[in-house]
This record gives C-alpha cells, structure tokens and sequence, in this order.
C-alpha cells in the first residue's frame, strides 16, 4: 500500500507542477513584494493546513518575514503586506471569510485550495490562486471508493515551490 501511495502521490506531484507551475511563480512574486518591502507574508492554514505556517514560521528553513495569521490577527495586516491562504477546500467558511476582509482591506493574497465545481469561494477572490486538485482520495479501495487525501502534503509541496522561486528571487534583488 505505501508504495502504491508514493506512486500516487508522485503522480499528484506532477499534475501540480505541469497545471500550476505559472500560478506558483506568479504567487511567489506577489509574496516577494512583502519580502523586499517594508511588509511581511502572513500565512494562514486552518485544520490540517496548519501545517504549512507551522513551516513557514518554525520550520529548519523559515519564510524570509514569515507571521503565522489567524482571524484575530486580521487587523493588522496592512497593504504592504501580503497573504497566504491554505484551506483544504476554496469554499471554505474561515478562509472566504478572511478572504473577503482582505480583499475589502485592499490586501493582495494567495489562496492554495482545491476548487469546489459548484461553488465560488477564493478562485475567485485571491489575486492568485493555486488548485490543488485534491477532489477525492488517491488510492482506490476494493469497493471502487477513493481514499487518502493527502491535502496537507499537497499543500506543503506548492509551498515549498513558492518558498524557492521567493528565494531566488530575493538573491536576485539584492
């Protein structure tokens, strides 16, 4: 089973770096306005996705200006800051929420999710929105359902992609 799950998830790997290779670069140099300015980058997971600010933050390699944010902390964000939203689905309650403040606050923001056929949420208000395609699990069960969805390793992969083109793009700058 582990190794069919390394399969599928290499698979999903790709499938994110072939459809959404131009929406990480274009989100890390939104992130890297706040890097090289006076702002910093928020980064917002809720559920599972706490674990990409936890990375971020506190991780071996931190974000350059990386500050965990959660909805108390929406008020001091300012426009020279930037925003990362991570949420397993883009119709996400929490996360619309947070990012409609933003958008009202004339924020500009990221929003990693998987997008929902039936539904608007942060596709269609973050200035940048990265799709993780995750609609049901990777691996088939013997009664034909799907399962192990593997949202937060996903999610920690785009990040780590947007985490180096910021990179290169500060080393660039200086």
């Amino acid at each position: 089973m582990l190794k069919m799950f390394s399969t599928q998830l290499s698979g999903l790997f790709k499938r994110l770096q072939d459809h959404e290779e131009f929406a990480i670069e274009d989100a890390a140099r939104l992130m890297a306005q706040a890097a090289v300015g006076e702002g910093a980058i928020y980064v917002y997971g809720n559920k599972e996705m706490g674990a990409v600010p936890l990375e971020a933050v506190h991780g071996a390699e931190p974000l350059h200006r990386a500050i965990a944010l959660d909805a108390e902390k929406i008020e001091q964000v300012t426009i020279a800051d930037r925003v990362l939203l991570v949420t397993r689905e883009a119709n996400d309650p929490d996360a619309v929420s947070i990012g409609q403040k933003l958008v009202t606050m004339g924020v500009p923001f990221v929003a990693v999710s998987t997008v929902q056929a039936d539904e608007d949420g942060l596709e269609s208000l973050a200035d940048v929105h990265i799709d993780l395609k995750l609609t049901k699990g990777i691996l088939p069960g013997e009664t034909g359902e799907r399962f192990g969805i593997p949202t937060s390793i996903a999610a920690l992969f785009v990040y780590y992609g947007m985490k180096f083109a910021i990179e290169e793009m500060l080393v660039e700058y200086e």
